[in-house]
């Protein structure tokens, strides 16, 4: 029997942030690593009365320390671009490309002199750490782009289908073609685009071509989206022995959702969230 669009669309959900979508701690742990050696000996100037001199001293002694600043003013970069009325300077932090004089005059100019010398933070070691983690938030577009495709292999997992085996993952029409034999070539435009899906699913009576995406916000894309997989659910209805899916959910669609219709009003294996949850891809098998 036909869903009805209105109640499918009511089960969408406003979000799937999972645990570690905020901040990936393991990243920020790897990244100050890398440095807590350094940023232990930097700690050394924290309180200093003579923070240039003390500065000069300590470079001197370790030049290793000079690639820990960057993220200090919270840059991953080791090259720095500032100006001022003394001129333009490329700052590298990889390797000293300036005098200690024009070193000091970057710790200077940034405040990280006065952020040591006055005690305004105690410990270098958290002091980065909550850099990092600041930084790594700034990476939930990319790792939100993911969420969907993590959270639909899971359920592939979960209905018994084993990677590279019986599903893959992002395989290009051609790759599909040559393991399959089918003849995907109107999906193509006879060979001359080069699409890729996020997954497929091979059964003993169907190859399942899937796409996943989630949108919590309105755009441009989602109208974009919808009528290139209605496109794509048109030119897959001749093709015997192949079915295209597309597992899609958020509340960005509420705003497209004439859009949306027109492709669901083509597309039978069109699913959300909730009937992964009901279990509709052990009806694939």
């Amino acid at each position: 029997m036909k869903k009805d669009f209105n109640n499918w669309l009511s089960t969408f959900r406003e979000s799937i942030a999972n645990y570690t979508y905020y901040v990936d701690f393991d990243v920020v742990y790897k990244n100050f690593e890398d440095i807590k050696v350094e940023l232990n000996i930097l700690n050394s100037l924290v309180g200093s009365k003579n923070i240039e001199d003390d500065f000069e001293t300590l470079i001197q002694r370790y030049p290793e320390v000079l690639k820990c600043i960057p993220i200090l003013i919270a840059k991953r970069e080791m090259d720095i671009y500032c100006m001022d009325t003394n001129g333009a300077f490329n700052y590298n932090f990889k390797k000293a490309n300036y005098s200690i004089e024009q070193y000091k005059y970057f710790m200077r100019e940034t405040g990280l002199f006065e952020l040591l010398s006055n005690r305004l933070v105690n410990n270098l070691v958290d002091y980065v750490i909550g850099v990092e983690a600041g930084l790594n938030s700034n990476g939930r577009k990319n790792r939100g782009g993911h969420l969907m495709e993590d959270l639909v292999e899971s359920f592939i997992q979960k209905a018994g289908f084993v990677k590279g085996v019986n599903y893959f993952k992002e395989m290009y029409l051609s790759d599909l073609e040559n393991k399959t034999g089918l003849n995907l070539s109107a999906l193509s435009n006879d060979g001359k685009t080069a699409k890729r899906f996020d997954y497929v699913i091979i059964t003993e009576k169907c190859v399942y071509a899937c796409e996943c995406n989630f949108y919590s916000s309105v755009g441009s894309k989602l109208n974009e989206t919808a009528r290139s997989y209605k496109t794509l659910a048109l030119e897959a209805k001749g093709i015997e022995g192949f079915k295209f899916v597309w597992f899609t959910d958020g509340l960005g669609w509420i705003s497209a959702r004439n859009n949306l219709r027109e492709t669901f009003d083509v597309l039978d294996t069109i699913y959300n969230i909730k009937e992964l949850e009901d279990g509709i891809i052990n009806k694939l098998k």
